[in-house]
């Protein structure tokens, strides 16, 4: 399981969330990585959107296919990964480092963070 670290929190579409304070950090897992194949082309709504929980903020595109990335918690995105737009093929590579991650939103409720799984959770949801 070292490929999905502990330290972090997992939704059922595949991104990683790590949390910290009311700000969080959302990336695709590298279950999401290794089934999309080559990442071409990264699309991400721009700093200062406000999104809902189950909202589309973004799709990555992969040779084979397109796939929309859904917000895991309510909130505005204060930033955006500049590197993974410019160089989506490199995301694979840092799913969880300075390539992979795509979007921090500042958080606009705390307990929505119950709902995400745990690493263990996650496992059994792609095992």
């Amino acid at each position: 399981m070292k490929e999905y670290p502990a330290n972090l929190k997992y939704t059922a579409d595949h991104e990683w969330v790590s949390l910290n304070g009311n700000e969080v950090t959302v990336g695709i897992t590298a279950f999401a990585a290794g089934e999309l194949g080559d990442l071409v082309y990264l699309d991400l709504r721009a700093a200062g959107t406000y999104l809902e929980a189950g909202e589309v903020f973004g799709t990555i595109e992969a040779v084979k296919t397109v796939s929309d990335l859904i917000m895991p918690v309510s909130g505005t995105i204060t930033a955006v990964n500049i590197l993974a737009i410019s160089a989506p093929e490199e995301i694979a590579g840092d799913v969880y480092g300075m390539a992979g991650w795509l979007i921090k939103v500042l958080l606009e409720d705390p307990a929505e963070t119950e709902g995400l799984l745990e690493r263990g959770a996650y496992y059994k949801l792609i095992a």
